[in-house]
This record gives structure tokens, sequence and C-alpha cells, in this order.
């Protein structure tokens, strides 16, 4: 007997299904997110499980040693940095970004790079033609390599090949999104088509042994498109951030099962594709100049990674209206949290002022350890008074202006000892609770406790300049900071 279609409703974001349309969802409370969905009822699936069908499961203790995942690295050092070392088998990855970032490009290297090493890679796009591959490859200087493609979107048929393949290592699905499933009636793209296709995929990777790279396409809000419960299914999810003006990329991990979270591979696109930039910290500053005022660095950490990046700071005058606040690459909301405690712990003027935040190089920074040195480069606009340009900052702001102390401290100042800075402004380490810091030769430690000390730092160094003349300014008015 032929089955009804059944009419629901789904939340794009979560996944939740309820019977009516409505403008907001109430399991995950995002708005305009629930769409129609028409699917076939599967036929057998009220039937009672019999008893003789269940099975047991069997329990273990804590007891037991697992060796560490085997992995096979990439080729791609950046890659395999933000992958925890290299392609774990049976895994499922989820690649992310905005379109035209370079998604399909840093695979196709990767795939290459495998197929070139000896290893078998599957690479199937549901998105374009095999001539359009290949002549991304041939741009690429790809085309030696033994990878095989293959352009197909019927999961069945896939999935078929896939579990007839022996020796396979690595499987590229470009996209997710892309591909379809018969025994679902909805369009590919859809929260069922995803969902279900993603778990057979899946599926597959864990029966087979071969690890599995899903490229998602994302919303205009950067989220990945479709159900969140997609997130939760793979094993690692991967963004692509950046510009396409931009020539940097940078790709984060925000979830790894079987590595670091937060960790951070840095890119830069040319004309044979994304190269590796090893030492990020060298770029992002390669630019800098010394001895402008609104300018700091700042020792971050990403990951495991320390990052030197620079902080550029603008203030223009606005004495009507109300002030603008504009930010890249930070928080907005702490910005206005960090001018507010500015100006009430330690009498700083910004009312009147357009306040223009930067982050040098297209990283976005989300640690609270970088509030430090977006206060330097406030400070340092508002007194037209250059920070040292080599000192380097880092530390957390409190609401009642103290500075906090905040974690890999040794990290942040080997990384800077190494690109030549010799000073660095930081929490003071209180006298219990804190084990003494080593930091390397070379590096002088100018400690602060207090937000109203740094403020103190720059009045100082502007009333010495004051005698002299702006063009010969006093010995040491540039160590003021």
């Amino acid at each position: 007997m032929a089955t009804r279609p059944i009419s629901r409703f789904v939340c794009t974001q979560c996944g939740a299904v309820t019977g009516k349309w409505a403008g907001r969802c109430e399991t995950c409370g995002e708005w305009n997110s629930v769409a129609d969905e028409t699917v076939e009822a599967a036929p057998g699936l009220t039937a009672k499980p019999t008893k003789s069908n269940n099975r047991k499961i069997t329990f273990t203790d804590l007891a037991g040693s697992a060796a560490p995942p085997q992995r096979t690295p990439t080729g791609i050092a950046e890659l395999d940095r933000v992958l925890g070392g290299g392609l774990v088998p049976g895994s499922a990855i989820l690649l992310g970004g905005d379109p035209g970032i370079g998604k399909s490009t840093i695979l196709l290297q990767a795939a290459a790079s495998l197929a070139g090493a000896g290893q078998r890679v599957l690479y199937i796009s549901g998105e374009e033609a095999v001539e359009q591959v290949r002549m991304r490859a041939r741009r690429l200087g790809l085309t030696g390599s033994p990878m095989e493609l293959a352009a197909a979107i019927n999961l069945r048929d896939i999935i078929a090949s896939l579990e007839t393949a022996s020796g396979v290592t690595l499987v590229v699905i470009d996209s997710i999104q892309t591909m379809w499933l018969d025994q679902i009636d909805s369009a590919p793209g859809t929260v069922s088509q995803v969902r279900a296709c993603s778990f057979e995929l899946i599926r597959a990777a864990k029966t087979r042994g071969f690890a599995v790279v899903l490229v998602g396409h994302v919303t205009k809000d950067g989220a990945i498109a479709g159900p969140r419960v997609l997130e939760h299914m793979v094993d690692a999810v991967l963004y692509f951030e950046g510009d396409r003006g931009h020539q940097f990329r940078i790709l984060r991990g925000v979830k790894n099962r079987f590595g670091a979270t937060d960790e951070i591979g840095v890119f830069e696109m040319g004309e044979a594709g994304l190269s590796e930039v090893p030492n990020p910290s060298a770029l992002f500053l390669a630019e800098r100049r010394g001895h402008i005022a609104g300018s700091a660095v700042f020792a971050g950490l990403e990951g495991t990674r320390p990052v030197l990046v620079e902080i550029q700071c603008l203030l223009a005058a606005n004495p009507g209206g109300s002030p603008r606040r504009s930010v890249i690459g930070w928080d907005g909301g702490r910005l206005s949290m960090l001018l507010a405690v500015l100006e009430t712990r330690c009498g700083a003027k910004f009312q009147a002022t357009d306040v223009y935040l930067n982050v040098a190089g297209g990283l976005r920074i989300t640690e609270p350890a970088a509030d430090l040195a977006v206060a330097a480069a406030l400070v340092s606009a508002a007194s037209d008074m250059p920070t040292d340009p080599g000192m380097v900052f880092f530390g957390e702001v409190g609401l009642s202006g103290e500075i906090r102390q905040v974690a890999q401290a040794e990290a942040r100042l080997k990384e800077a000892e190494k690109l030549g800075f010799d000073a660095a402004c930081l929490p003071r380490r209180v006298a219990r609770g804190n084990r003494p810091l080593s930091p390397p030769p070379g590096i002088t430690l100018r400690e602060i406790g207090h937000l109203s000390d740094l403020v103190a730092r720059f009045a100082s160094a502007d009333e010495k300049t004051k005698p002299h003349d702006k063009a010969s300014p006093a010995p040491g008015a540039t160590k003021s900071s």
C-alpha cells in the first residue's frame, strides 16, 4: 500500500521538527528559520520491535588502554596542524567558508598531495563537472596527480561505489548541500537531505575506514548552512576565514575530537593556489610602521600557536550626534566595555569621538587577553603618543580597571623575542598563587596592575615632550608605554 507524504516544518538551524509553522523556533530561539518540507513516510517504522531482534550491548571499564589513532599527513603542514597532526582513518570532517574563499582549492591541493604520496583519494564534486575540476587542477599545476575524480549527486550511487572501493584513504564531497537521497522526498540542500546524506556518508567512512571531508555552504551570518546537528555528527569542524579581496586566508578549527580546538593555519592565496605561511606573526607585522600613534602589538594565542598581530586605532572628532564605534577583527561589545572602563576608572574622554579599531592582517581575535593591547592603542591615539615599537602587550582588563593574568605568558614572550621585540607590558604577578615567570633573555617586563598605570605612562611621557620640539622628541619618549 502506497504511503502518504507527510508535510512537516523543520528548523534549518537546529533541525527541530514541528507540526505547524512559526516565526521563531521554540527549540533554539532563531527567527525565520522554520521551513516547510514534504517527506515520504517510510513503511514499517511504526511496527513494534520483537524481543528476538533486541541484542544486549557490552559494557567495559576505564582501565583499558588504546593506542593513539594513526594519522596520515596531508602534505600541507598548516592543514595538518589544524587537524591535530593529519587525517585519522574513519573520521568525518566538515569544512565551511564563504563562496570563493578557497575551500575547493585547498582540498584539491591536499588530495593531490596525498595521491602523489601513494594514497588512494576519491574526489566527488556535486557542483562542478569533471572538466571544471581539471581546469582548476591545471591552473594549480596538479595535473600529474593520480587522484580519482567523479561528478555525482545521487547518494545511493556514491555509497555503492565507496563500499566496493578498496584501499581508499580520503573521500572529498564537494559539497554536502548538493547531495540527494531518493528515499527522502525533498530537494537537495534541505534539512532532511543534508542530515540523511551526511549520516550515510559518515556511516560509510566509519565502516570502511577512510576519512571523509564534507564541504558545507555558509549562511549570510557565516554559519554552516543546514541543521546544527550536522556539526555534532562530524569529528572536526573547520572554518575558512578571510576576505576574498585579501590574499591571506585563515583556517580555524572550532571542533576536533582528535586534536586541539581553536587551532589556526595561515595561508596566502596566489596564482598557484594556497601557499603555507609558517610564520604568521612575521606576516601580520610585515607592513607595520613604528612610532605611529594608535598602534600596539598584541601577543596572542590561537590554539597552541602564539601569534603577534598589530592593533590599530583611529580617533576622529565628532562634536555632534552619537559617536560611531567601528570594529574589524574584534568584539564590538568588548570595545564598548573597555571605553567605559577608560572613561570611568581612568578619566579618559571618548564621548565626542568616533573610534575605529582594526586588527591588521584579517585575523579575528576572540580571547580577552587582547584587552590591554586595545587599551594601549586607544590611549596612544587619544594622547597622540606612539607606543614603544619594541614592546608587546597582553592582559585582560576587568570592570574595575584591574589587569588580570592570562594563560601561556611564557609562550607569548618567546614568540615576541623571536621576532626581535625587547619589552612586554603584562599583568603584575600576584605574590601568591602564581609560579615565577621565566621570560626569555633580552625581554624586559613592565608589569602593571591597573589600567590607570598605563594611562599614567602616556601622561608622563607627554609632559616630558612638551618643552621640546615635536620634530625632535625627547630621548626615551617612545619608551613611555
